[in-house]
């Protein structure tokens, strides 16, 4: 069987994500529209250091395991995105087909900016730990507060969406790990 490439992988990786992600919409409809960036950040926040303590503690009480704890922490930061890119506009409840069509654009934006990054990197990604990826995401949340208390103001740095669209690639490359059963590196 021949190996898959990065973009097939990245694809694999969110189209579990993205299914689960319509069917909530389906379900709850988008009462996620009442977040605002913080809660979104908290989200993720919670997400990832569960993850954490689980890689720490080596084990774990709740069902649900590391890969959809990556799954929920790509959602959020593509809501995350969804609602920076809507901006003022204060409707609460999106169809499911205009939700569906921004997920896309989200997940379309943070693949071209990953094979741009891979482009330059050379795919790094693929020689750092899932515990990596983790601590990542939990600086890239830290960042966001900051931006958020800085009332959106940054004099060097990228933005809140840069950070969105970091944390969502670092969730997928954990995901490609996970299903590629890749053993993560340990310092």
């Amino acid at each position: 069987m021949a190996q898959m490439n990065t973009d097939e992988q990245y694809s694999n990786a969110v189209a579990p994500c993205r299914n689960i992600f319509l069917i909530k919409t389906k379900d709850y409809g988008t009462s996620w529209r009442v977040y605002r960036p913080i809660s979104v950040a908290d989200q993720i926040y919670i997400k990832a250091k569960r993850i954490r303590t689980i890689q720490e503690k080596k084990s774990q009480r709740i069902a649900d395991g590391i890969r959809s704890e990556f799954e929920g922490i790509l959602n959020y930061a593509v809501i995350g995105l969804i609602q920076l890119s809507l901006g003022s506009d204060e409707r609460e409840d999106l169809d499911v087909l205009e939700v569906k069509s921004m997920y896309d654009a989200e997940i379309e934006a943070a693949q071209k900016l990953m094979q741009d990054k891979n482009h330059d990197y050379g795919e790094a990604w693929r020689e750092m730990s899932q515990e990596s990826f983790t601590d990542l995401i939990l600086s890239k949340i830290l960042r966001i507060k900051q931006i958020i208390s800085n009332e959106g103001k940054t004099m060097a740095s990228e933005g809140i969406d840069a950070n969105f669209y970091d944390i969502l690639n670092y969730a997928v490359f954990a995901l490609i790990q996970i299903s590629s059963n890749s053993p993560t590196k340990k310092s």
